[in-house]
This record gives C-alpha cells, structure tokens and sequence, in this order.
C-alpha cells in the first residue's frame, strides 16, 4: 500500500505539480484550504506526511499548522512547508512547531520529491525498531 501525502495549498499551479511528481510512488490528496484539509483529516486515516503552506486565507499565520502541532492526533504526523516567504519569523515558526523541512517558492521539485522519500522511508525504518 502507498504512503498517503496530504498537499495543503491555494496555489493551485503548486497542488498539480506536487501531485505531478509524488503520484508514481504516493497516494496524494490535494485540497486548496485549511477548512478542507480539518474536513479531509477528520474524515479519514491520518496521512503519513503533510505538504503545506502555513499562511492560507481561512487559517492564516500558521494557525492549521499550529493546531496539529498541539493536537495528540496528528502531532506525530510529519510536516513540510512550502511557501513564498524567507524571513526569520517563518523559520522560527517551521522551528517552533517541528516542521521538518521548509521550502521557499519557487523549489527545486527534485529536491522536494528526495526530502519526502527521505522522511518517509525514515519513519518507515524508525517503526520497524
């Protein structure tokens, strides 16, 4: 069974590129707002990693990302941020709540596409220990 990968993004160019090229070896899931993604969490299994932009229009300032930090169900959960801004509060944010990887846009989709198999064959290996 494939690893499950929610992609959280309004940038709809972003979402199709994303699933573009996580498809062939993930099953991804792209919703375009923080409201969509709480309805996708609560209705189905928990993913095995999350691709998101914090600042979305409906949970702006990194509230979603905040939310499933502090939340028993989904803080295990692994995040990675995509997003346009490269300033010290945002990486003190990705910092603060454990994210564990930051992108700044416009990325390398290699690069992104070699971090998501890094995470997700390390939390693999660390669950068979």
């Amino acid at each position: 069974m494939k690893k499950e990968i929610l992609v959280v993004d309004s940038n709809k160019s972003i979402r199709f590129m994303l699933h573009t090229i996580l498809r062939k070896h993930y099953k991804v899931i792209s919703v375009a707002d923080g409201v969509s993604a709480m309805y996708y969490l609560r209705t189905h299994m928990t993913p095995d990693l999350i691709i998101m932009n914090p600042d979305l229009s409906d949970f702006p300032d990194w509230e979603l990302v905040k939310y499933m930090s502090g939340s028993h169900l989904y803080s295990s959960v692994p995040v990675m941020v995509v997003s346009s801004k490269n300033e010290e509060h945002t990486r003190s944010m990705s910092v603060q709540f454990n994210v564990v990887k930051y992108f700044v846009k416009p990325f390398n989709p290699l690069e992104l596409l070699e971090a998501v198999d890094h995470v997700l064959i390390g939390n693999f290996i660390s669950r068979i220990y």
